[in-house]
């Protein structure tokens, strides 16, 4: 199955294309992974090629078994071709007891485009899509998790109706940090253009 989502420009950004990753990205993924406030988020880095395929290949399979649905996100300026390179990541990840209809998402942009307003309008996009029947996992809950101190990733969060639920203890050595639960529910679903 493959799914391709498209997010319609604004007066001040291009459009976004989330596809799922290839192959042939993973130079681009290695690079964004260069950068020190990723890898402060992440809870792996990828610092090879090889590290960059073999993270490609477990989302492929994530997309196979239909428990991951990770998607690049790419921006289309007039002029590009499909080879432009991912500048982003959004997925949604199926929970553990599928009865219990929800999923948790997450997301990054390379530093490249930070602050541009595309992790925000992916997360929506994919969100729209999770939630909505053309998802091949039925949901009524989307869960988003990030650090208490990573306020840009709070601020895209509630920029896209993520409701602040609770403040989760530190879990080291994954997760050092308290971090926030945010939640979004299908209520404030909507329809997006699926390719």
């Amino acid at each position: 199955m493959t799914v391709i989502l498209s997010v319609e420009p604004t007066a001040s950004a291009p459009a976004l294309r989330l596809r799922p990753w290839r192959g042939e990205d993973a130079v681009a993924l290695m690079a964004a992974h260069r950068d020190p406030l990723l890898r402060r988020w992440l809870t792996a880095s990828l610092v090879s090629e090889a590290d960059a395929r073999r993270w490609i290949d477990d989302q492929n399979e994530g997309w196979l078994a239909g428990v991951r649905f990770s998607f690049a996100v790419l921006e289309r300026s007039s002029g590009k071709s499909e080879a432009d390179q991912p500048v982003g990541h959004v997925v949604v990840k199926g929970g553990v007891d599928p009865a219990d209809a929800s999923a948790e998402v997450g997301y990054w942009t390379s530093a490249q485009v930070r602050g541009r307003g595309i992790a925000s309008r992916a997360l929506e996009a994919i969100s729209r899509w999770a939630l909505g029947p053309q998802c091949v996992m039925p949901l009524t809950r989307l869960n988003l998790l990030h650090a208490v101190d990573n306020h840009a990733s709070c601020r895209v969060a509630e920029k896209c109706r993520y409701v602040l639920r609770s403040v989760l203890p530190a879990q080291p050595p994954a997760f050092p940090t308290e971090g926030h639960l945010h939640v979004r529910t299908n209520a404030a679903a909507g329809s997006v253009s699926v390719e």
